[in-house]
């Protein structure tokens, strides 16, 4: 799947599961896994859970900070170090962000459900 840049609304919504593999999360933000795997190591805020044969979990909140993580490197073109920076220094902005990322992803799981029920 390739997105066009600055499109955010391109990403598929997150579904409503507790926990993701590293192939959904993959999908979800258009990353590849290798990809993730390095920015675990550069992200601090970027930690999985790790179960048996040291499988990756990610949780809804990973799943956003991937997306933050994406959205900083791909569509507004800072390095990896300028992005960790603006992560761990506007944790205020981060917040905000996240709320509108929620809230747009509700309203996108919204409408899908009421396209379902009207058919």
């Amino acid at each position: 799947m390739t997105l066009e840049a600055g499109d955010p609304d391109a990403l598929p919504p997150i579904p409503g599961k507790r926990y993701f593999t590293i192939g959904e999360v993959s999908t979800l933000c258009d990353v590849k896994p290798h990809v993730l795997r390095y920015w675990e190591q550069e992200f601090p805020q970027l930690k999985p859970m790790k179960r048996r044969g040291n499988r990756r979990y990610y949780q809804r909140q990973d799943v956003i900070v991937v997306r933050q993580i994406r959205g900083l490197l791909y569509d507004q073109g800072f390095t990896i170090g300028g992005a960790r920076q603006r992560l761990l220094g506007a944790d205020a902005q981060q917040d905000l962000s996240q709320s509108n990322i929620l809230i747009k992803q509700m309203i996108a799981e919204l409408e899908a459900l009421l396209r379902e029920l009207k058919s």
